[in-house]
């Protein structure tokens, strides 16, 4: 065997250990890759829960101060009447599940016309509208969800019914203004949420639901841009607090005809 030959093979098992070698790091890095892929979209699901798709893809390319801006939403305040009374009544669990049946039908409500659920307060409920994106028509779909969630609360009293549990009512305040829209809390916790006399009056407006004895009330900001066909009735002007001039609502009756159930699937 020539020198020449022999200095060939060596080279050439040389050269193939060498390849052998680069794709079991190549396959090596694929998986890593692919590991941390998967593990990036684990990590954008979990944080989906707490803050919207669009703002979750902003956090992880932009940062989370970048996720703050003023705009025009439709806050809506929900909460449960009579819930003291409820409590007493109710052992732990049974309120639990109770309190579960409540956010559960306002949160499917609210997501099937486009709002959000910013947060739970104990048992009520912060909700917004056009926040996210331009949304022209946040009133509609604010008094669409609201007129679902009375729809909803009915099916869910029939069930409540039928197991020998108390009957629930809420109230519901709609009001529409401007707002920070944000990431807001502390260095160690935020959330995506609305800040802002928006909802400070929504809150107000949800408690003139007892006074009124209407379970949907809305603002005149609201009324303005409401499409006309919803049927309101409006109620006298009284003073709230932290508001200079008395407000006046509106109580939702329903929607006026078939087309107006169209909206939501607009």
């Amino acid at each position: 065997m020539s020198y020449a030959y022999t200095l060939v093979v060596i080279v050439s098992v040389a050269a193939a250990g060498l390849f052998i070698r680069q794709q079991y790091r190549l396959r090596e890095l694929r998986a890593r890759v692919e590991s941390a892929s998967a593990e990036l979209q684990r990590l954008q699901q979990s944080c989906a829960l707490l803050a919207p798709a669009g703002v979750v893809e902003r956090l992880f390319s932009d940062g989370p101060e970048s996720i703050a801006e003023h705009k025009v939403f439709t806050a809506m305040f929900t909460d449960l009447v009579g819930y003291t009374a409820l409590a007493e009544r109710l052992d732990p669990k049974t309120l639990a599940g109770v309190l579960n049946g409540y956010f559960q039908l306002v949160s499917d409500s609210v997501a099937e016309h486009r709002g959000r659920v910013g947060t739970f307060l104990g048992d009520g409920i912060l909700i917004f509208f056009g926040a996210l994106e331009p949304n022209p028509w946040q009133c509609d779909d604010a008094v669409q969800a609201a007129l679902a969630i009375r729809a909803g609360l009915e099916r869910y009293n029939a069930e409540l019914d039928r197991t020998g549990l108390p009957r629930i009512a809420i109230g519901v305040g709609v009001h529409r203004g401007p707002g920070l829209a944000g990431l807001i809390g502390s260095r160690d916790r935020r959330e995506y949420t609305v800040v802002g006399p928006t909802l400070n009056l929504a809150a107000r407006v949800q408690t003139l639901t007892r006074e009124h004895g209407r379970d949907i009330l809305l603002t005149e900001s609201v009324r303005e841009q409401l499409d006309p066909r919803f049927e309101l009735t409006p109620m006298p002007a009284v003073p709230v607090k932290g508001i200079a001039e008395p407000v006046v609502t509106y109580a939702v009756l329903g929607r006026r005809d078939e087309q107006v159930r169209g909206l939501a699937t607009r």
